[in-house]
């Protein structure tokens, strides 16, 4: 297998681990990340998490309220270089957020992957932020 094949093989597990914790499921996104204090993340909700607690915070958190979920990757763009690799792309899709429907997921997305201990894990993920999934956020906020 190519290194770039590796690399696609990563993305569709982050990708898998993605639907799953949007379906209620955080556990796969453990396997997919890199556990170190380097990891980041910025989500479509505006948030930025630093390190892999932050980052493994978020994702637990959002599994609770998220269901109905179908995301993928669309026009993904690849670049590896050495232990390093980038991609591209549009997250497309749509999901519940307690109980408050997101139409449409159509995100520009840039991952980040770096080879650890013969594997590819991912240690950045960028999203645009989405207006809906903060203003439904902020409802649930109102209410408690």
């Amino acid at each position: 297998m190519s290194t770039e094949d590796e690399v696609r093989a990563a993305s569709a597990k982050f990708y898998a681990a993605l639907n799953s914790m949007a379906n209620g499921n955080a556990g796969p996104m453990i396997d997919i990340w890199s556990h170190s204090n380097a990891v980041t993340t910025m989500h479509p909700i505006g948030n930025r998490e630093l390190g892999w607690e932050q980052v493994r915070g978020s994702w637990e958190q959002f599994a609770k309220i998220a269901t109905d979920a179908r995301v993928q990757l669309d026009d993904q763009l690849l670049r590896v270089a050495d232990d390093m690799a980038y991609e591209l792309g549009i997250e497309r899709g749509h999901l519940t957020i307690a109980g408050h429907e997101v139409h449409t997921i159509n995100d520009r997305v840039t991952n980040i992957y770096r080879r650890e201990a013969g594997g590819w894990k991912i240690v950045h993920h960028h999203t645009d932020i989405s207006q809906a999934m903060i203003k439904i956020l902020q409802g649930l906020q109102a209410k408690t």
